[in-house]
């Protein structure tokens, strides 16, 4: 296979996120959070853990910075905990939060790494939540006192913010599928969540820039193609249904300051919304959410394919083909065609690939190595579909593998490992896998081969 060149200035990193791999529950300060409440009833978890000490990030992040070294990587996208800065969630700062990662941000840009950061990975302080949580307008109104807290400590370093990671999982696996913490399950109360969210991201933004002049700002998304199952007409209109609440819900407001008609129309129809005006969105708020961003970043893993149900509700199908351990269809081809339609829909000034990796169980031989070819396959053929995306003129800037390390993944606990880096949760131990030695090649050299050495689309037009 014949390599192929990334363009000259393209940013590698590696992400992860406070809850999945901090640790130090109760340290420095810190405050509970929605997922520390969740995981107290272990039936919500599949293997009964809870993330009150994961990969004990917090006492061992300087060995984790080792190993974001020896990979070469450019950036480091991680999340501040907001519990660890405001254990009430507003009001009083906790010095010591700030000053970890102070700390790790001069740490970073020591060693040459750009800290990328995410203000909120859903770890939402317990004490808000208890005062409605997102779905109280008042928590966008405190998530701005957060950032302008975060951002005034540490906006002369850091050159890139994302506000929120993943608004459809926060209102839709939180709140109307109860998979996610807090857990809820009611519809009408996912939109309102989803619409805070985004609110909050609109008015944050602003504080952003006057406490870090001349830093990038955006979003980031979970995005994926959705492909009816065959082309009658009710597969086609489930596959539209969802597109509508999974991608376009939440694109639209901050390209386009409106929410998608047809969505709204879906909502209506099925009781979510008692009409078509939305009770929660008040003047001026989707001019602010639709405040200018610098960057959009995309996390994608699979596509959805769904059929009708006799409701004419989309209904996944579940994949015929390679799948991950997650049970996610090998399908790179996805994020290319996701690539190229935000870039043609939305018009981004620049997108990054802020997650995407596989998760697969494979274990060391007997002498140590981990050999995770599958990891290296999935990755191999997304990142080809990530240059045929730029060679179609997408403007991708940079990506990030998911994840750095095996973490606390959410309701799965730890029995998914996404890791470069194996851990050994009983003794803290990282061990590369063959994924990690691959990629540290992939970013050294800024190419990667083409397994399919085919363009998958004409350049945008």
């Amino acid at each position: 296979m014949a390599a192929r060149t990334f363009p000259d200035g393209f940013l590698w990193g590696a992400a992860t996120s406070a809850p999945q791999i901090e640790g130090g529950h109760r340290e420095g300060g810190r405050g509970e959070s929605i997922w520390d409440r969740f995981c107290e009833d272990p039936v919500r978890i599949a293997d009964g853990s809870d993330a009150r000490v994961a990969c004990d990030h917090f006492h061992r992040w300087r060995e984790d910075l080792d190993l974001l070294r020896w990979l070469g990587v450019g950036a480091y996208r991680f999340s501040i905990a907001w519990p660890r800065i405001m254990p009430g969630g507003r009001g009083a700062i906790n010095p010591a939060g700030l000053d970890y990662y102070d700390a790790l941000v001069d740490a970073l840009l020591e060693a040459g790494i750009r800290p990328f950061v995410t203000l909120y990975h859903w770890d939402l302080p317990q004490a808000l939540e208890d005062e409605g949580g997102w779905a109280a307008r008042a928590t966008a109104e405190a998530f701005v006192e957060y950032a302008d807290a975060v951002s005034a400590r540490l906006g002369d370093r850091v050159a890139h913010w994302t506000t929120h990671n993943e608004p459809w999982c926060i209102a839709i696996l939180g709140h109307e599928q109860g998979e996610q913490a807090p857990g809820r399950r009611d519809p009408a109360e996912a939109l309102r969540v989803g619409h805070h969210v985004l609110l909050s991201h609109g008015w944050a933004t602003g504080v952003l820039r006057r406490n870090s002049p001349g830093a990038e700002v955006g979003i980031v998304t979970i995005v994926a193609p959705v492909w009816p199952a065959t082309e009658n007409g009710a597969d086609r209109d489930a596959a539209r249904r969802l597109d509508g609440s999974l991608n376009r819900w939440y694109l639209d407001p901050v390209f386009h300051g409106r929410y998608p008609e047809d969505a709204i129309e879906d909502r209506v129809r099925r009781g979510h919304l008692q009409g078509r005006d939305l009770p929660f969105v008040r003047p001026g708020d989707l001019e602010a959410i639709a405040a200018p961003i610098d960057f959009l970043g995309v996390n994608y893993y699979s596509r959805a394919v769904v059929r009708a149900d006799a409701a004419g509700e989309p209904v996944a199908v579940p994949p015929q083909g390679d799948r991950t351990d997650m049970g996610w269809e090998v399908f790179p081809q996805g994020l290319h065609s996701m690539l190229l339609r935000v870039a043609r829909e939305y018009r981004p000034a620049k997108i990054y690939v802020t997650e995407n990796g596989a998760a697969y169980s494979d274990t060391a031989d007997a002498e140590g190595r981990i050999a995770d070819g599958r990891r290296i396959e999935y990755l191999r053929g997304h990142l080809a579909a990530s240059l045929d995306a730029i060679a179609a003129d997408v403007p991708l800037a940079g990506y990030f593998v998911w994840s750095l390390l095996d973490n606390f993944e959410w309701a799965h606990g730890y029995s998914k490992r996404f890791g470069l880096f194996e851990v050994d949760f009983a003794t803290q131990r990282r061990r590369p896998r063959d994924s990690a030695h691959w990629y540290r090649q992939v970013v050294a050299a800024g190419a990667v081969d083409d397994p399919t050495q085919q363009p998958l689309s004409r350049r945008i037009p």
